[in-house]
């Protein structure tokens, strides 16, 4: 899937990611994979495609703060930990401050976006906590998240608020 430089990256996240499965089955690996994969189809650089493969190893895993550093750098540490939910943390201060940092913002934007897309295989309860949620905190985090939104409202019946 990833050669060369992004290998080693790929490899630590499969690792520590290893055991882990999405709501529809899958290993966790192909979340972060995927959003990589949108980095790079985006153009972007090294920094970018690192976080995506690191946004959720604070979050979810065991893995050390130096283990992202040494690999992806302090810029990719500082976005990752600017992904990072932390227990009792504050939605609005958490979105201010992925939009303080553009490698955090745009991995962010494409995360969203790739989770609306598979959403599908979640429980209608956890689908319309994951619209509403998108929808006050999200919409601008990429043009397609509306659309990716959308679909989902009507996947379970529920009206797209037209005023958007």
């Amino acid at each position: 899937m990833f050669t060369g430089k992004y290998r080693i990256a790929y490899e630590l996240a499969e690792r520590y990611h290893r055991g882990q499965f999405r709501k529809g089955g899958e290993p966790y690996i192909t979340h972060p994979a995927a959003v990589a994969e949108m980095m790079i189809s985006q153009g972007r650089g090294d920094e970018y495609v690192y976080t995506a493969l690191f946004h959720d190893l604070l979050e979810d895993t065991e893995i050390t703060e130096q283990e992202i550093a040494d690999i992806g750098g302090e810029a990719v540490l500082r976005a990752v930990k600017l992904l990072t939910k932390t227990k009792g943390y504050d939605m609005a201060e958490y979105i201010s401050g992925i939009k303080s940092d553009p490698i955090a913002f745009a991995v962010k934007g494409a995360d969203r976006l790739h989770n609306l897309r598979s959403a599908f295989a979640a429980d209608e309860a956890f689908i319309r906590r994951y619209i509403k949620e998108s929808l006050e905190w999200y919409l601008d985090f990429s043009p397609e998240i509306p659309e990716a939104v959308r679909a989902l409202c009507e996947s379970i019946g529920v009206p797209f608020p037209e005023d958007l």
